[in-house]
């Protein structure tokens, strides 16, 4: 491609600027071949001139285009340079605040000097198990990178983390090594995770410390080789470091401080444990003040030596061992205080009596003389003699140094050396991941011997990264079998060779420590006469001899020659060290171990020749010990697969989120980065799949273009786009392009799209032209229209009104005629109406005249007739009367003689006849007396029902009074004003008639009194508008209160769910901890089986001492011993107390029904005795067949008198009854009292026939054998001699029937008085209840009556008060009384549930007995033989099995069973009712230990198969549904009220009976959460594989996500047969669906698990999204809202839309429409914070970060948007994690769900091998 097309008109290139490094411009002009300069224009409009150079013809770089700015991955460039990568990086680091950007193999971490929320576990979970392409950049993928290659390819890794101090190395490598301790479990030690993390504090404190450009520098560098065992858990670390800094412990520069451990040391020397230490604050001690920084912001050195005291528990370092590393840091600190003197130029001296120097010796242990003088004093040892000399105060100063410099390196020695023994595991390691912390390229004003040895490590590391990358690129090409030329990198061997090779800067350096006078400056000349020409990497600086230059792989760095010799020899004065060994202080011998060790084996090694050679020659100096441990590190590092991690410091002021361009630049050229970039330019950087070039570029080819084969295709195009063949390459998967190709492609695309766009506009905007053209012309035509029309109504119009004139006139005329005459003819008529009616009515005076008188004659002459009767009538009576009197008198005498003759024959005869006569009206009497009792308590019924009536309608009558004078309480103020207005229109007229002149005086005294109403009225509209203010604020009061306890109840309901989910979570942590311990202990146990087996007592039902974990078997319960036994109360003790109580409770019930039923038992076997022995008696079998047709006849009767009364009492019939007095009315009272009468007789005959009956049988056997008993029941009836009666009855009546029957009527009397009686006493109760309402009734009637009477006197708001109190006491009292007779009715209720308990328990017993009776006497009796035809068995519900069958049960129907056979054949939860009907039986059998044995055995069985399964979703959901039915067995036929309601009668006889088991409910519960639990992880483990791949990268709609350029880590693509789609995972959760529902489970629990699935979905699609910031564009959302569709019909078609699923949904459909909402003004700011509601502020504001447009026509999100949305969002009370929490489970609820099968009814198959059942 030729430079002029590239450099044309308005592309944009980059220019260098000193001050941002480089600076954007576009050009003005197209550049043509040959040009010397190109005209351009910068950002800001500025026009410049670039020149270009006639010899090279450079010309500047390329940007590349905005749709890859921003880009994850810099290699996805087009333009590979420094420009590039420095503008992608500040975009991405200042506008989308991401830190973390790929460049090819490296992850570029830049310090964001700020705390971010993306290092939580959640983000961790989310990492977990991701490719490293398919997320965005983070220290985790990198982490998750190297660990999921440990455990693919079987080999180490290594992650290298590096950059310069303050750029982020040391939190990068925490957060890897806390990624592998999270993602990894610990392998049989416990804690071991957190024992790798708790180096980190104990390492930061004792080798980091602030300087001037990090607060927490690391001044040592470290590699932590952790430990993989082969399941990929974490079993251990070890430690390697590299280089202490120890000339920080006693100098640091301005503005530094020493290392934390001081500093924290001195801040907490007022604890009492380090007293003794004499310390006080940092600034007192010369080591820790010369910084004068002792204070680091937002540190509390006190807080953290808690920390690090902690961390050192946690490492198992013990407590004395921690003191004295305290105690001899403390006495560095005094020994840094010790002040030396100077006597003279070569000799000085300290005071034995120095304070300092007398701690120091006391925390040493070491006599204070002999220190003081070793350290003024030098031995000196020559092969003759020995010799001590004084030295200077200068030596003696750096002497003392250098032994506070020894102490602390060997001290820091040891803690490493302990930490790895801490970390060291006893089991073999398989693998390791290595984390290299080490420090970066370093270059300052003055550099030492330190920066020498970091510049030396950092050449070697680069050398190895620059290899390693080399060797990516050449794989890559031979992998695609693409042509390739050997590609020319920086070497920098040469520098390596330069340092360490023979005769090299090291190697001299080390040769001039061995001389005896060796200096600096004789170094520094060796240097320059042996290097200064041979290499060019060496070179000396102009104006210096004591310095030397090395050329870095990243720049040039002079070092100073002062100071080499001394710390590459790191001196120490022996007779120090040994003053130091004969120390008292163990630890301190500790710590010279290894001195002794090493100095003993150099011993040995020494020949008899050389033995006199000092320690001094043989000992190692610094640079050859860094260079030995350098080469041993790379060896590491080569074994190992790298990953490399590269911090970036972007400013020297620590500001957050502030990028300084030229340091950045300088940092990204030393770590290695822009190399990198130009390795992978000189190649082939970008590479694009075969699928997603074409799916990228198929708008530049045509429809013929496109081939079935998609590879010919993309060679086509590009063959035909790209004339330059060595641009790109073809490999086997995709296709190379070079730097640039990709850049010119898009420019394609985005021009042909442009031009369809052009295309689109024109045709789009022709259309609307000719659409406005023809709507104009349409409304012209409609114009026309209707003027046209307009003109024509007006011309009708005109002709219409002048015909309407000549109309009008026509009949206005004849109106005017034809009224004249009318006129004329009323007069005329009206003339003859008057004549008529006055001749017409002076007739009819005449008429009533003459009828008037002949009225008055007739009324006389009636009078004076009937005055002429009257007197008549009044003789002839008094004649009448005299005669009969007369003849009355003579029938006197006649009657008189006749009765003195008949009055002797009366006397003869008056013997029996009287006394019968008297018996007989005995007789008639009590019948008159039972028909008057009758006919009265009908009467007394009748009359309490009018009464009753009477007192409702008086009820009824009150309250419409009560009513009624409400009504006219509310009527009398007005009909007041009526009245007075009256009164005062009357007294005005009287006024009026009597004094007209008093009119003015009445006028003004009106209007006053009108005036004074009118203030009233006024006034008391005031009042009630204050009132009504009031009752409207009491009213908002009581909605406050309405709300507020409407958000207390969803407070409180939230706060359940809550708890209840807390509950679940502890009992899930506390069943796994059970199962670990129980795994544990299977482990130690595992070579000795046990022997014995648990005891059922043994078992806890308490669910939070629940001991049986989730992988409890039968085999796991036996190891349980007696000791193991809780302080619990057993459940199996509590059930036999209870059974206990039970049995005495019946033998109670038995005894009293044993007295009540002891007379009719004798009765029973007196009747059973004689039927045996009695034969022939036909006579008592016809009387009782007598008896029983009149009986029959008596009960027909007794039903047609009921149904009488019932017709005639029914007042809802369909006809209603007659009305009392007609003539339907008096018959049916005629049938009644005839009926009574037959009744009576009949009852009487009745009574007859038992005493004759009763008198027969006694006559009959009186001689038999049962005579006595006869005899005995007769005399039981009262004599004839104590009723003191004749014996004329006798001979009356000899067998006594008279008396017998009046004997029952006597008794008949005594029933009929007491029903009698208790009809009293419940008229008397209910006539004092109401008349209790009437009086009740009354006081309120009285007590409105004189509120209204009050209120009337009142004002109108007062009034309305009055009886607004009124009404609510009254409210009140009838509340309270209801609430009172509800709490009776409630104990009532108890009451009779009790009895109708104890009753039906008798009636139980009496019938079993009576069977059992019954049976015997069956047995008894001979046996005839008869056909009998078979019954089908009613079987009780109850599976018979015998003791110790519990194991063989439970393992053919728990542990053996499959699921899937049972599922799909037979009834869901079969064998829970199978297990239930067992312990039926063993409740039955009153069996405790079979109770308790059987349901821990079943709980242990289950939870043994969860685990062993625990994976297979089916068999989890089997099981928790069967537990659920047990559970619903359990508590449906417990017998509570509360679960039997829904029980048929046949359930109901099946209840437990004598054991409660409401704390197994509990269990179980319990055990259903638990697997409720573990079905949501393994549906979760199913789902997790599926989510992304099909809610977020499968395109359900094609073509509408267009793919964009990615770099060289490629997301993870699955082929299109293999693409897991929407649709596959709806077809995964209908099997979930489908799968439950088989099993039976209940649906409210189907709609949790449902629920708690679209969560799952909704969590880790979320978290993807806001993770990747390829998804978050426009399309991404379409699909996004599109899927999310698809779940909700999903819903819809299986009746779950009300299960709360699609909230769940809720923030992924509003994170999708984030995506696609318009984003540019405030007012898209405001309506996204009113839509995203569920979404948190940091999700927001991350997706709006991320979003990014796949086309050039989408736009990216501003900065300044993005802080409107959050000072929108800022006062959102809300979390502030990113993160959804994929691991949150929804508080389940159990629902309980009574069955409807039927116990008796189900059958146990074959299949299930449990024969040894039998069923009851």
């Amino acid at each position: 491609m030729a430079a002029c097309e590239l450099y044309a008109k308005h592309a944009r290139v980059w220019l260098p600027d000193a001050a941002e490094v480089w600076k954007s411009a576009e050009l003005i002009k197209d550049y043509t071949p040959g040009d010397q300069t190109l005209a351009l224009q910068l950002e800001d409009g500025t026009e410049v001139k670039y020149k270009i150079d006639p010899k090279t013809n450079n010309l500047p770089p390329l940007r590349n285009p905005n749709i890859l700015v921003g880009e994850n991955d810099l290699t996805a460039l087009s333009y590979l340079h420094e420009p590039a990568v420095l503008h992608n990086i500040k975009v991405r680091f200042i506008d989308s605040k991401t830190i973390y950007t790929y460049c090819g193999i490296v992850l570029v971490a830049i310090n964001p000097y700020e705390s971010l929320p993306i290092y939580e576990a959640d983000i961790i979970n989310a990492y977990s198990g991701q490719n490293m392409g398919d997320m965005d950049p983070h220290i985790f993928a990198v982490a998750e990178e190297a660990y999921k290659q440990m455990a693919r390819d079987e080999r180490n890794q290594s992650i290298i983390v590096s950059g310069e101090s303050g750029a982020g190395k040391t939190v990068s490598a925490k957060y890897a090594m806390r990624y592998f301790a999270t993602v990894s479990c610990s392998s049989g030690e416990a804690n071991v995770e957190e024992r790798v993390l708790a180096s980190s504090p104990i390492m930061e404190a004792l080798g980091n410390a602030k300087t001037t450009r990090n607060d927490n520098s690391s001044r040592f560098g470290k590699y932590i080789e952790i430990g993989f065992d082969k399941k990929h858990c974490i079993i251990g670390a070890n430690m390697r470091t590299y280089l202490l800094e120890k000339s920080r412990v006693v100098f640091q520069a301005h503005g530094e401080r020493n290392y934390h451990i001081f500093y924290q040391l001195c801040a907490s020397s007022h604890l009492p444990e380090f007293k003794a230490f004499k310390l006080g604050c940092a600034d007192d001690f010369h080591c820790t003040n010369q910084g004068h920084s002792p204070v680091i912001d937002r540190v509390d050195d006190a807080k953290e030596m808690h920390n690090t005291r902690k961390a050192f528990s946690l490492l198992g370092i013990s407590e004395s061992d921690q003191m004295a590393i305290y105690q001899i840091l403390a006495a560095i600190l005094h020994l840094s205080n010790v002040e030396v003197k100077d006597q003279s130029a070569d000799k000085s001296s300290v005071s034995p009596d120095n304070v300092h120097l007398m701690v120091f010796c006391e925390l040493m242990g070491v006599p204070g003389e002999e220190m003081a003088h070793w350290l003024c004093h030098l031995k000196l040892k020559t092969t003759t003699e020995t010799y001590v000399k004084s030295i200077s105060k200068m030596n003696a100063v750096n002497g003392r140094d250098a032994l506070a410099k020894h102490i602390y390196a060997r001290l820091f020695s040891w803690i490493v050396g302990s930490i790895n023994n801490a970390l060291k595991s006893a089991v073999k390691q398989h693998s390791f991941i290595g984390v290299l912390d080490i420090y970066g390229f370093e270059t300052f004003d003055v550099n030492s011997f330190e920066q020498f040895c970091i510049n030396y490590a950092n050449e070697k590391l680069q050398q190895q990264f620059n290899l390693h990358v080399f060797k990516l690129e050449q794989e890559e090409y031979m992998k695609e079998q693409i042509p390739w030329t050997l590609i020319d990198f920086y070497d920098n061997q040469p520098c390596i060779n330069l340092i360490e090779a023979k005769l090299g800067v090291l190697d001299l350096l080390d040769e001039e420590c061995k001389m005896p006078k060796g200096s600096d400056d004789t170094w520094a000349q060796k240097m320059y006469n042996t290097l200064l020409k041979q290499n060019a990497h060496f070179d000396k600086p102009r104006l210096s001899n004591k310095a030397f230059i090395i050329h870095h792989f990243a720049d040039k760095v002079e070092y100073q020659c002062v100071g080499f010799l001394e710390k590459n020899k790191d001196t120490v004065n022996e007779e120090q060290i040994n003053v130091l060994k004969k120390s008292k202080f163990d630890f301190l011998l500790k710590l010279f171990e290894d001195d002794e060790k090493a100095a003993s084996s150099t011993n040995k090694q020494t020949n008899t020749g050389r033995s006199g050679q000092t320690q001094r020659e043989n000992k190692k100096t610094v640079g050859l010990q860094f260079r030995q441990s350098l080469h041993l590190l790379m060896d590491t590092l080569n074994a190992t697969t790298p990953h490399y991690v590269r911090c970036i410091k972007p400013n020297d002021h620590k500001a957050s989120f502030t990028l300084d361009p030229v340091r950045a630049v300088q940092q990204l050229r030393a770590c290695g980065i822009l190399e990198t970039i130009r390795i992978s330019a000189a190649g082939f950087p970008s590479r694009w799949t075969y699928q997603e070039f074409f799916s990228r570029y198929r708008v530049l080819m045509k429809q013929k273009d496109v081939l079935p084969d998609r590879k010919q295709t993309c060679r086509n195009l590009l063959e035909k786009l790209i004339k330059d063949q060595d641009k790109y390459q073809f490999g086997k998967n995709k296709i190379f392009f070079r730097a640039g190709q990709v850049a010119y492609l898009e420019k394609l695309r985005s021009d042909m799209l442009r031009m369809a766009c052009v295309r689109i506009q024109k045709t789009i905007r022709c259309w609307l032209a000719r659409k406005k053209y023809l709507r104009m012309k349409e409304s012209a035509i409609t114009i026309q229209r209707h003027v046209r029309g307009h003109q024509a109504r007006c011309y009708v119009k005109f002709l219409r009104s002048t015909r309407a004139a000549v109309v009008i006139q026509r009949n206005v005329r004849m109106w005017v005629t034809r009224r004249r005459y009318q006129k004329q003819r009323s007069a005329a008529i009206t003339v003859q109406c008057f004549l008529r009616a006055y001749m017409a009515r002076k007739q009819y005076y005449k008429f009533m005249y003459e009828q008037k008188a002949v009225i008055i004659q007739k009324w006389v002459k009636g009078w004076l007739a009937r005055q002429h009767y009257k007197r008549a009538l009044a003789d002839i009576v008094l004649l009448q009367s005299c005669v009969r009197r007369m003849m009355a008198k003579k029938e006197l005498k006649k009657l008189k003689m006749e009765a003195r003759s008949v009055e002797h024959f009366k006397k003869l005869n008056i013997g029996m006849e009287n006394k019968i006569l008297q018996l007989q009206h005995k007789i008639n009497e009590q019948h008159k007396e039972n028909r008057e009792l009758s006919e009265k308590l009908n009467v007394v019924g009748k009359t309490q029902a009018v009464e009753r009536e009477r007192h409702s309608r008086d009820i009824e009558n009150l309250r419409r009074s009560e009513q009624e004078a409400k009504v006219k309480a509310e009527t009398v103020p007005s009909l007041l004003e009526q009245l007075s207005f009256l009164q005062k229109e009357l007294e005005n007229t009287r006024r009026e008639k009597e004094a007209v002149e008093d009119q003015a005086k009445v006028y003004v005294e009106e209007t006053q009194q009108v005036v004074a109403e009118l203030n009233m009225k006024n006034s008391s509209l005031n009042n009630e508008k204050d009132e009504l203010n009031k009752l409207i604020v009491e009213q908002a009061q009581q909605l406050k209160e309405t709300k507020t306890n409407m958000e207390n109840t969803k407070q409180m309901e939230k706060d359940l769910t809550e708890e209840r989910s807390r509950y679940q979570s502890l009992l899930s942590e506390h069943l796994h901890l059970e199962e670990r311990h129980r795994d544990l202990k299977e482990e130690m146990n595992s070579p000795s089986k046990p022997s014995h087996k648990r005891t059922d007592s043994s078992y806890s039902s308490n669910s939070s001492e629940f001991s049986q974990s989730l992988g409890s078997t039968d085999g796991e319960d036996n190891s349980q011993t007696e000791d193991e036994t809780q302080p619990t109360v057993d459940l199996p003790v509590l059930l036999k107390f209870q059974r206990r109580v039970k049995e005495l409770e019946q033998e109670k019930q038995s005894l009293w029904q044993q007295l009540d039923n002891r007379e009719e038992a004798q009765q029973e076997k007196a009747k059973e005795a004689e039927k045996q022995r009695t034969v022939g008696r036909a006579e008592l079998d016809l009387e009782t067949l007598k008896r029983q047709e009149l009986e029959s006849e008596n009960k027909k009767l007794k039903q047609d008198l009921n149904e009488l009364r019932k017709s005639l009492t029914n007042e809802n019939s369909a006809s209603m009854p007659p009305a009392p007095g007609s003539l339907p009315y008096n018959i049916l009272v005629d049938q009644l009292s005839s009926s009574n009468e037959e009744l009576d007789m009949r009852k009487e005959e009745v009574l007859l026939l038992r005493s004759h009956m009763v008198r027969q049988e006694a006559l009959k056997h009186k001689d038999s054998a049962l005579g006595e008993g006869v005899k005995i029941d007769l005399s039981e009836i009262p004599s004839f001699q104590d009723v003191n009666r004749s014996t004329a009855i006798h001979t009356l009546n000899e067998d006594g029937e008279l008396w017998l029957a009046y004997e029952g009527l006597k008794e008949t009397n005594r029933l009929l008085e007491c029903q009698m009686q208790e009809q009293e006493c419940l008229h008397n109760e209910k006539n004092k209840k109401l008349l209790q309402e009437v009086n009740k009734l009354k006081e309120e009637k009285e007590q409105q009556q004189k509120l209204l009477a009050q209120s009337l006197n009142l004002p109108e708001g007062a009034r309305i008060e009055a009886i607004l109190k009124h009404e609510i006491t009254r409210l009140t009292n009838e509340n309270l009384e209801l609430l009172e007779q509800q709490e009776k009715q409630d104990k009532t209720i108890r009451k009779l549930k009790k009895q109708l308990k104890v009753y039906m328990k008798k009636v139980e017993d009496f019938e079993a007995s009576a069977q059992q009776k019954n049976n015997s006497s069956m047995m008894n009796t001979p046996v005839r033989a008869v056909n009998i035809t078979r019954k089908e068995k009613e079987y009780q519900g109850m599976l018979e099995y015998r003791e110790g069958d519990e194991s063989r049960l439970l393992k053919n129907l728990v542990i053996d069973l499959k699921a899937r056979g049972v599922a799909v054949s037979l009834i869901p939860g079969l064998p829970a009712y199978i297990i239930f009907m067992c312990l039926r039986y063993a409740d039955h059998v009153n069996d405790d230990q079979r109770v308790s044995s059987l349901l821990n055995s079943t709980i242990s069985s289950i939870k043994g198969v969860i685990k062993r399964r625990g994976d297979d979703f089916e068999v989890v959901s089997f099981w928790l549904s069967n537990t659920c039915r047990l559970l619903n067995c359990l508590k449906q036929y417990s017998g509570d009220e509360v679960f039997i309601t829904h029980n048929t009668a046949k359930q109901n006889e099946h209840c437990l009976t004598n054991f409660e088991l409401s704390e197994y409910q509990q269990v179980l519960g319990d055990l259903s959460i638990q697997i409720y639990r573990q079905l949501i992880k393994c549906m979760e483990d199913i789902l997790q594989s599926m989510i992304v791949a099909s809610m977020l990268e499968h395109e359900a709609i094609q073509g509408v996500l267009g793919s964009k350029p990615t770099g060289l880590r490629k997301r993870s693509s699955s082929s299109p047969e293999e693409a897991v789609t929407v649709e596959v995972l709806l077809q995964r959760l209908g099997l979930f669906h489908a799968t439950m529902s088989q099993h039976g489970m209940d649906s409210d629990l189907i709609k949790q698990v449902v629920k708690q699935q679209f969560y799952i979905i909704c969590a880790v699609t979320l978290n993807n999204l806001l993770l990747r910031k390829d998804m978050c564009s426009w399309s991404k959302g379409l699909q996004i809202r599109y899927n999310v569709w698809q779940l909700e019909e999903w819903l819809t078609e299986r009746e779950l839309a009300d299960c709360g699923a699609k909230e769940t949904l809720e923030p992924l459909v509003q994170a999708a429409q984030l995506l696609q909402i318009k984003k540019k003004t405030e007012a898209d700011a405001q309506a996204i914070c009113n839509m995203c509601t569920a979404l948190t502020t940091a999700q927001i504001v991350k997706v709006l970060t991320l979003y990014t447009p796949v086309i050039e026509f989408e736009e990216r999100v501003t900065t300044s948007f993005i802080e409107t949305i959050k000072n929108l969002l800022k006062d959102r009370d809300e979390s502030s994690t990113l993160m959804m929490d994929t691991k949150k489970i929804f508080s389940v609820t159990l629902p309980f769900s009574p069955s409807s099968v039927a116990l008796e009814t189900i059958q146990i198959p074959a299949s299930f091998n449990l024969g040894f059942l039998t069923r009851i």
